[in-house]
C-alpha cells in the first residue's frame, strides 16, 4: 500500500500512472488529476492500456477494489501499488480532484 501524502507527490511530479478502479457514477463525481478510469470489472481485458515503464497507483472508495487490482497488475508485471483508505482520504486533505 502507499499514502495519499506519497501518491500526491508521485501524481504531482508526473512519476506515476493513476488508475481508478471504481464505477462510472464513482469516477463522474470526482477523481485524481490525470487518473485513468477504468473499473475493477474491466481490468483484465483493459490492462494493456497501461504503460508498463512506470509505476501504476489503483484507488477505488475504500480500498478494497483497489487492492485486488493492484494484486492483479503485479501478477501481469506491472509495478502496482494501492493506495491506502481509497478516494476520501487523498479528497479530504484537500489536495486537487477532477470532476
Amino acid at each position: 500500500d502507499i499514502s495519499p501524502v506519497r501518491v500526491h507527490e508521485l501524481v504531482s511530479a508526473g512519476e506515476a500512472t493513476v488508475v481508478d478502479v471504481r464505477t462510472c457514477a464513482e469516477f463522474a463525481a470526482g477523481h485524481l488529476p490525470g487518473a485513468h478510469h477504468i473499473p475493477y470489472t474491466h481490468l483484465r481485458a483493459r490492462a494493456g492500456e497501461l504503460a508498463r515503464d512506470r509505476p501504476v497507483v489503483c484507488y477505488c472508495r475504500s480500498g478494497n477494489r483497489s487492492a485486488r487490482a493492484a494484486a492483479l497488475l503485479s501478477r501481469l508485471g506491472y509495478t502496482a501499488y494501492n493506495m491506502r483508505g481509497g478516494y476520501w482520504p487523498y479528497a479530504g486533505r484537500g489536495f486537487a480532484v477532477e470532476q
